[in-house]
């Protein structure tokens, strides 16, 4: 599900400023919206295989319909490239689907008060992906524009080993627990933070695209504000 090694940076700003111009975040809260996305995750984890086989052809859980949730599908010239689910922990909803498996290390941090943006589901549509290399690094804006409109402490990435590397690149992210058996994958996940005050400058400066404005981050996120 992510793009290979890192392109220079100036090389891949410039592409992903390009395709940018062709991509809408849609927020996915419509039942049709979100039938696409549970389908088009089936096929992600299934070809990754995470998951088995089943007669319904969609991967959905509770954590999609938790208050503290948002859910987008990444469209690229009208048509659905990717998806990524965010859980935030907002005033009186403090579930994340990380506290599941690593709940004796997030749960301190939660209680001192910390808010946490916790990305989950972060799947592309094959072709897409493959036409689009710089899909991750779009689909990636997503979490980082919610770090900012939260006003978030923490950023965690809970993935697999082999993926380490390219949050440790993108993010400076750092591993806090190693590998566990996570529910309902095959896989075993470990679970990686950014403090996004400490590196949020520095990622800027190296990759402008994850930059955002006032406006594009109150159009997706701004229904919290009625919770």
């Amino acid at each position: 599900m992510l793009a290979g090694s890192l392109a220079a940076s100036s090389s891949l700003s410039d592409r992903v400023e390009q395709l940018l111009r062709r991509v809408e975040y849609r927020r996915a809260d419509s039942p049709d919206s979100r039938e696409a996305i549970y389908r088009l995750r089936y096929d992600a984890y299934l070809r990754e295989g995470e998951i088995p086989p089943s007669f319904t052809k969609r991967f959905t859980d509770k954590v999609d319909d938790e208050v503290n949730t948002w859910i987008f599908g990444v469209h690229i010239d009208g048509v659905l490239a990717g998806s990524i689910r965010l859980s935030v922990t907002i005033s009186g909803y403090a579930r994340l689907p990380a506290l599941g498996v690593f709940s004796d290390v997030l749960s301190p941090q939660i209680d001192a008060g910390k808010t946490i943006v916790d990305p989950t589901r972060f799947v592309a549509e094959r072709a897409s992906s493959r036409r689009h290399p710089e899909l991750p690094y779009i689909t990636l804006r997503l979490p980082w524009m919610a770090m900012a409109f939260f006003k978030a402490d923490w950023m965690l990435a809970a993935v697999r080993v082999e993926h380490q590397a390219f949050y440790r690149r993108l993010w400076d992210c750092r591993v806090i627990c190693p590998a566990r058996a996570y529910p309902g994958l095959s896989s075993p996940i470990s679970l990686m933070t950014c403090d996004c005050a400490t590196v949020r400058d520095q990622v800027h400066r190296r990759h402008p695209f994850f930059q955002s404005d006032v406006f594009e981050r109150e159009m997706l996120f701004e229904r919290a504000r009625c919770v």
